[in-house]
């Protein structure tokens, strides 16, 4: 078999988090002998013994991409394991510690965000192609947004491999059931409007709400839920007062069931405008056929095809979000088809098993590199 590690620095479940215990659940158990390291008393303890998965807590990783002891810890692991591959999650530590113990590197960027002149330009941009290309066998981008950052800071293009995240479909729920769920967030008839994302400044919270406040003032009937929490929250509630939208919108907190969520959705949103790779909320819901209006940025693109299972809008433009949505509000035949098309889109492209396999082919290749230089 295969030893594969995987490390994440995640003390909680992100992005990154979601995506390993998506893999470990699909991922070839006769193929694969798969272990998570993770920090001590990481949220993602739990959720990987429920999928019966093989875990190590190791001290100095900790919501920490590099640190001399965090290297030293991930060391003394890989001699005990003697991993064929370490796929490492934002964690430049275990990259190190993978290429002083002989293993294979896999890295995954899970983000998308415009680089620093300082690694982009010049001996800086020299300097950290040098370093990831060096401690890299393989690079995995989430997003064609996410290799082009990668490209921009001298990474190597022949290195990276794009395979854009995936999840397990959803369960749609009966009517009765979706009623009871509306009830609870004080929902009737309205049309539902959501965003899942931490309430953060470039997630474009602020422009969603000029957007909606038109669609008030036009008299629509809907719901706007925001789900999430972060450290933009206080701004977003002062925002929603100051443009009388207490009646249309619901600040809903941290929402761990997000199948209910997106069981009473009719239309996602996704307004980032600085950091945005392949959003898993947009899958989530596409996976219940549910389209959405998002800003162009990032790795929304590739997720979101104009006029195919949703709409592409400007960054920042809320003028342009306010008339997809009412649009995608309005017009029920266009509806219908943008919702055929999420769930189709999403079956072709997005499924959790199809992605594992794909993820699976990138181990394939750096063994088989590895066996060719023996």
């Amino acid at each position: 078999m295969i030893k594969v590690v995987n490390v994440t620095s995640d003390a909680n479940i992100g992005g990154a988090g979601k995506c390993i215990l998506t893999f470990l659940k699909h991922y070839d158990r006769k193929k694969y002998d798969l272990t998570v390291i993770v920090p001590p008393k990481s949220l993602l303890i739990p959720e990987i013994e429920a999928l019966g998965g093989k875990y190590i807590e190791v001290e100095g990783i900790s919501d920490k991409s590099l640190d001399i002891n965090g290297i030293k810890a991930l060391k003394k692991a890989f001699a005990k394991i003697k991993p064929d591959i370490v796929h490492a999650h934002a964690v430049m530590s275990a990259r190190i510690a993978a290429k002083i113990s002989g293993a294979k590197i896999i890295y995954t960027r899970h983000s998308v965000f415009e680089p620093p002149k300082k690694i982009s330009h010049g001996i800086g941009k020299f300097i950290n192609g040098a370093v990831n290309n060096f401690f890299a066998d393989k690079i995995i981008a989430v997003a064609e947004a996410a290799k082009d950052n990668l490209t921009k800071t001298g990474v190597s293009e022949k290195k990276i491999t794009v395979i854009k995240n995936g999840v397990d479909s959803l369960k749609r729920y009966d009517a009765e059931t979706i009623a009871k769920i509306k009830s609870n967030y004080g929902i009737n008839d309205e049309f539902v409007l959501s965003i899942a994302a931490r309430l953060t400044y470039v997630k474009g919270h602020k422009y969603i709400l000029k957007a909606v406040k038109m669609l008030a003032d036009d008299g629509e009937n809907f719901k706007l839920i925001i789900a999430g929490t972060g450290e933009y929250e206080d701004e977003i509630k002062n925002e929603i007062s100051a443009l009388n939208l207490e009646n249309n919108v619901i600040m809903a907190g941290f929402v761990k069931d997000v199948e209910a969520l997106n069981n009473i959705t009719d239309l996602n949103l996704n307004f980032s405008f600085g950091t945005e790779a392949t959003s898993l909320s947009l899958l989530e819901g596409m996976s219940l056929g549910i389209p959405a209006v998002v800003s162009d940025f990032g790795g929304n693109p590739g997720v979101i095809r104009d006029n195919e299972n949703g709409f592409l809008v400007p960054s920042k433009d809320y003028k342009s979000l306010y008339e997809k949505i009412k649009l995608a509000m309005d017009d029920k035949e266009l509806y219908k088809r943008l919702c055929e098309g999420s769930r189709r889109i999403f079956e072709s492209e997005f499924t959790a098993d199809k992605v594992t396999r794909r993820i699976e082919s990138v181990y394939d290749e750096v063994i088989l590199q590895k066996e060719k230089r023996k």
